[in-house]
């Protein structure tokens, strides 16, 4: 959970989920600003798990019984899947889908309509907005699709966020622009599915097209970061710019799921085990210093023991080094929830052992630092993090946004620790 403190002026912003979730927070904390909603509390839901929309509801409680009298937003996918759930609830006073919370209108403290929530597959475009700058951080987050194609037999968030919309080209540069020269140092590219860029814009510019356009336009742009990517969408363009752009950061998050490719086929997703350890092959040979993170799903449906082991040795065959660990999680209306499913104990201890090699696997990479030195985009006071995305203790407290050339002093089993030279 990433809770967006309020400025002088800013409501405040409690965003649970992935990435996407946290830069519709700072349009939603803009537009809330802008409307007057000084003691508006927005919370932006995430549906990703049963265990996601626990917390969803439980922060709307633990929120209201703090807050008596503010003005409490409920939004984001898990609102959008249940509107009438959140409508029910004493401590909401306001409940909008994922296409309204992006839309000042929604926000206007005047209005006489406590829910808005519309169909998403109706939605066609992309709603543009430009932000000014993310309160409290050090890197800034930019949207450049919506949505989603893909039906994954696990997956309910195509139905929270609709079908693929791209956001064009010019309008991601002039975006980015502004961020950076508001001194951002970091860009990261995100959306619900950002490798399935620009088929929907005419031309159908790739993603890589795209990235390549935004780095000639900002060439003051020190850090481009990269969101989840799906291995079988992955362009040609893209693995050019690894290649070539120093810029783009050496750490790339890869939707895996599963290691199995009875699980893949089950899961409908569109690629197999070889595949995943294929992506990270040729992205070492364009960048050796690369590093990997990966989702993976523990007691998908129908998995066996083999199946599961299949899933756990792909982090030492695929070199994975940062592991986001799902155990399973029924989502009604997905045509998984309808197969025979995994016992909830092997579940659990499936996921345990997942992250537990993950675990070992972070702790291995982070002690190749020792005694070197590396640049480091300060995040907060004593925290940052390197190019490959391993978080930093450092010795003095630095000022976030900057990137500053540290010598690597230490490691345990996660963070690093450090100094400036």
């Amino acid at each position: 959970m990433t809770e967006l403190k309020p400025s002088d002026r800013a409501p405040r912003v409690v965003s649970l989920g992935c990435r996407l979730n946290t830069y519709e927070s700072e349009v939603m904390r803009a537009h809330a600003r802008d409307a007057g909603l000084a003691n508006a509390i927005i919370v932006n839901t995430c549906a990703v798990t049963k265990e996601a929309e626990r917390q969803g509801l439980q922060t709307l409680r633990r929120l209201r019984r703090e807050n008596p009298g503010a003005h409490i937003v409920a939004t984001g996918c898990a609102v959008q899947l249940d509107p009438d759930r959140y409508a029910a609830m004493s401590e909401v006073d306001r409940v909008l889908g994922n296409e309204h919370k992006m839309k000042a209108e929604s926000f206007a403290p005047d209005t006489n309509e406590r829910v808005r929530v519309t169909d998403i597959m109706e939605v066609r475009e992309t709603a543009e907005h430009l932000v000014e700058g993310f309160d409290g951080r050090a890197r800034a987050f930019v949207q450049v699709q919506q949505g989603c194609d893909h039906r994954c037999t696990f997956c309910i968030i195509p139905f929270a966020r609709g079908n693929n919309r791209s956001v064009p080209m010019g309008r991601i540069v002039q975006e980015v622009r502004g961020l950076v020269e508001t001194g951002f140092r970091e860009i990261v590219i995100t959306g619900v599915d950002i490798t399935g860029y620009g088929g929907d814009l005419p031309g159908t510019p790739t993603l890589g097209q795209m990235l390549r356009r935004l780095l000639m336009a900002e060439p003051e742009l020190p850090r481009l970061r990269l969101s989840s990517l799906d291995p079988a969408e992955a362009d040609e363009d893209l693995f050019r710019l690894i290649a070539e752009e120093p810029r783009v950061m050496p750490h790339f998050h890869i939707s895996a799921q599963s290691g199995d490719d009875m699980i893949l086929k089950r899961m409908k997703r569109r690629h197999l085990r070889a595949d995943i350890i294929s992506f990270c092959d040729r992205i070492r040979s364009l960048r050796p210093d690369a590093v990997f993170g990966a989702d993976l799903i523990a007691g998908f449906p129908t998995e066996t023991d083999e199946m599961f082991d299949n899933t756990l040795n792909l982090v030492g065959d695929a070199g994975l080094t940062y592991l986001h660990v799902f155990p399973y999680s029924i989502r009604l209306g997905t045509p998984a929830a309808k197969m025979p499913q995994v016992d909830k104990s092997a579940i659990k201890e499936r996921a345990r052992r997942l992250r537990e090699q993950g675990h070992a696997a972070l702790s291995t990479y982070l002690q190749t630092y020792r005694g070197k030195t590396t640049d480091v985009l300060v995040e907060q006071a004593f925290v940052g993090r390197t190019a490959h995305y391993a978080s930093v203790r450092l010795k003095d407290a630095g000022t976030a946004g900057e990137i500053l050339p540290i010598r690597i002093t230490g490691a345990d089993a996660d963070v690093l620790h450090g100094e400036a030279l």
